[in-house]
């Protein structure tokens, strides 16, 4: 009996080294049983039923070609337990114990299995990959490098923060977020700004902005231009942007600070626009930065979107064509920014065109702006907008 035989287990100390064949079916591999231990408390990865199985690893990611390994662990890192291809010879089927990283089969008899683990490809963040293949020189691809040394013509207009800003009319740099459909949808369709490393270091977050707009709403209905009570703000982190979005796709996006500066006038050219950003007051008191996930284009952003030959502009004068035909980020809309006119504190600067500033509580198209986590890996795409960017993560 069952009963007879635990004894006799008990007494002579048997170490159990065989797949047990259980009358409910359930077997895990890799059990080692004693007078002093009990099945319940094996979580070990060694397997001791080598005899009882082959383990099949994939040679490299996506080949679907295999070979036969002598390992005495069950794989922890770098592969994936294939469930499909693993098989059994007498009809016993097998799954992964992912908690406890172990093969776990089910049969009424013992049984040959053959186990299968697929690969993981090796991840290629966007943010090197841009950096290290789409990146060449200044202007290849759309791409520039603001490390404030450039050669070209106004290069000394750089924001010198060794940035890698997308510049002129029309450069590939689209990205699918927020689906996995084949055919991206529009809604999902964004564009690169840059990659930033603000705190330095040398690990570069990507800043979108939305294709389109998701609508025109009012900045601040009470005519306050403090974003981080703007009624705005709270919109697009919660209902109208943010709860939108799934889990797996808010898990690629950082929390991110804001920069709240403030200008005292619109006749600034760009680099005077990105300085004042990040240095400068807000209107009297409000905060000069804000941490949160969802935000707005700067006028920088606008202005760097420019080709070159336009940065010695002040942005209020960006309303030409030489610029809106040469600013892949110009929509031909009233678009909202992110940064308040210092002077009053009712207004905020929005782009047209040209970048001035008008009141809060107006209503003016809306294209939320993010920062993706530096790990965010690309897994397909070419970045034009019938083949943009794929992620993973």
């Amino acid at each position: 009996s069952m009963g007879k035989n635990r004894g006799v287990a008990m007494n002579k100390k048997i170490i159990v080294i065989t797949i047990l064949s259980i009358i409910t079916g359930l077997v895990i591999f890799n059990v080692v049983v004693n007078k002093e231990e009990n099945i319940a408390n094996k979580t070990n990865n060694q397997m001791k039923n080598e005899n009882m199985f082959s383990m099949m690893l994939e040679t490299e990611a996506g080949t679907g070609s295999y070979e036969e390994v002598t390992q005495s662990e069950w794989p922890q890192e770098g592969y994936v337990f294939n469930e499909s291809l693993s098989k059994c010879e007498n009809g016993g089927t097998l799954s992964w114990d992912d908690i406890n990283k172990k093969v776990i089969m089910n049969s009424n008899v013992s049984d040959k299995c053959y186990v299968y683990f697929d690969k993981e490809p090796e991840i290629v963040y966007l943010s090197e990959y841009i950096k290290e293949n789409v990146y060449t020189e200044d202007g290849t691809n759309g791409l520039y490098y603001h490390d404030g040394i450039g050669t070209y013509t106004n290069a000394s207009e750089e924001a010198g923060d060794n940035s890698y800003r997308y510049s002129g009319a029309n450069p590939n740099n689209y990205v699918c977020f927020g689906s996995d459909a084949a055919a991206c949808p529009d809604d999902n369709l964004y564009r690169i700004i840059g990659l930033f490393d603000d705190d330095q270091d040398g690990d570069y977050q990507i800043k979108l902005i939305r294709n389109d707009s998701i609508g025109e709403y009012t900045w601040d209905i009470t005519d306050d231009n403090d974003w981080t009570e703007a009624d705005l703000n709270n919109s697009l982190n919660n209902e109208l942007y943010w709860n939108t979005l799934s889990s797996e796709w808010q898990n690629m996006v950082a929390s991110t600070t804001w920069h709240l500066g403030g200008m005292g006038g619109r006749d600034y050219t760009v680099k005077e626009f990105y300085n004042g950003e990040r240095n400068n007051a807000g209107y009297e008191d409000n905060p000069t930065t804000y941490t949160d996930e969802i935000g707005l284009m700067y006028p920088s952003d606008y202005g760097y979107a420019a080709s070159p030959e336009n940065w010695r502009t002040v942005l209020y004068d960006y309303d030409n064509t030489t610029n809106t035909n040469n600013n892949w980020m110009y929509m031909g809309l009233n678009e909202w920014t992110i940064t308040p006119e210092s002077r009053r504190w009712d207004r905020v600067f929005h782009v047209s065109g040209a970048v001035s500033y008008v009141y809060t509580n107006g209503a003016s198209s809306v294209r939320p702006s993010l920062y993706l986590k530096s790990n965010v890996g690309i897994s397909d795409g070419t970045g034009t907008s019938s083949d943009p960017y794929r992620l993973s993560f």
